[in-house]
């Protein structure tokens, strides 16, 4: 599994964090069910907007870079995110960047623009696979999110950016192509090849990678290796709402998760998060931190108790939501009504409450 990971110029906020709980969730059925599981993240830790926060702020972009790297691997240890088994900065991976762009090259999918290196869309016969959106809404999408369709020059208005020349005042690192650094897709597709290969079970993030960084990304891996598919399957979060906008570093509207888990516990937040279905968009409200403790009190009082209800059939009706569609709030129905019938009831199982306990902490990773 590969997760595209944060660009590290702000704290990470809810939005990130429904993001990967998503597919830690995947991370937590595949080991449940046996699986040895590889799961490789980046970090776009060199990317315009770092550059233009570093600038704005008079910091130093690699220090900014770290220090937000650091803080949102730590906010995911509170949140009991399982770690990937490669955590790969962009920095880092310069060299395997730049001899894709020549096996790009040497396969005829490349050309140049005033030093810049871009990917010849009708080179990937497969355009518009991943997405499957028509050429208007690409268009469109393209220009909001980090393409540049209107660039005088180009072929074609969705050709993309693999490497970009050197400007005066941008860090840069010497290529076969002259000094530069790599454009956005690349270094996904070049981090994930060199981790896991290709036909690799699902590459992942936000419903805004759908295109077009994850669309751009399978036809870099697929000119490359010669092989379709880049990823079996393409799997995305849906994106987390406040105020009515979505929540993003751009607008400002951000929850951060190091500051919310200072008012309540981490569980807590996790639990809050747990109760969206990973697909749908939805919006953060502040009486979804209230739930999500009345929640954990709840399930900690049961799971604490000597004895309790049978919980043979929680366990496995958990697995069974988790296995649909990674149905988290049905997972967490499944353990209210346990939680309902030990407090409520009672119960003989002396087992029961650890079961249920390991049930919660390995599947849906709350520590109770």
């Amino acid at each position: 599994m590969y997760v595209c990971g944060i660009t590290p110029y702000d704290a990470t906020h809810l939005g990130h964090a429904n993001t990967y709980l998503a597919f830690d969730l995947v991370n937590r059925a595949w080991r449940d069910a046996g699986h040895e599981v590889h799961y490789t993240q980046n970090a776009t830790d060199v990317d315009d907007p770092l550059l233009e926060r570093a600038e704005q702020t008079g910091q130093d972009w690699q220090e900014l870079a770290e220090r937000e790297i650091e803080l949102f691997r730590t906010d995911m240890e509170a949140l009991r995110i399982l770690p990937p088994r490669e955590y790969v900065g962009v920095t880092e991976s310069i060299d395997q960047v730049a001899e894709l762009i020549v096996n790009l090259r040497d396969k005829g999918a490349t050309y140049e623009l005033d030093g810049d290196v871009y990917f010849d869309v009708a080179a990937a016969p497969k355009f518009g696979a991943v997405s499957g959106y028509p050429e208007e809404l690409m268009l469109t999408l393209f220009g909001e999110r980090g393409g540049d369709p209107g660039r005088d020059g180009k072929k074609h208005p969705l050709d993309w950016l693999l490497w970009r020349a050197e400007r005066p005042g941008e860090p840069s690192w010497p290529s076969p192509f002259g000094r530069g650094r790599p454009g956005w897709h690349i270094e996904c597709t070049a981090i994930a090849l060199a981790n896991l290969g290709t036909g690799f079970d699902v590459a992942g993030g936000g419903s805004d990678l759908i295109f077009p960084h994850h669309e751009c990304g399978a036809h870099e891996g697929h000119v490359a290796a010669g092989e379709w598919p880049f990823a079996r399957a393409y799997v995305h979060a849906g994106m987390v709402a406040l105020d009515g906008e979505k929540m993003s570093k751009s607008r400002g509207n951000l929850v951060f998760v190091s500051r919310l888990r200072q008012e309540i516990d981490p569980m807590a937040v996790r639990l809050a998060l747990l109760a969206h279905h990973y697909r749908d968009d939805w919006e953060w409200t502040a009486d979804q931190s209230a739930s999500a403790e009345v929640r954990l009190a709840r399930w900690r009082s049961a799971a604490g108790l000597e004895a309790g209800p049978r919980a043979d059939a929680v366990l496995a009706d958990v697995r069974a939501r988790i296995s649909d569609d990674l149905d988290a709030p049905g997972a967490l129905a499944v353990i209210d009504g346990w939680a309902e019938r030990a407090l409520s009831e009672g119960g003989t199982d002396p087992q029961a409450p650890a079961l249920v306990r390991d049930a919660v902490d390995a599947l849906l990773g709350v520590r109770l």
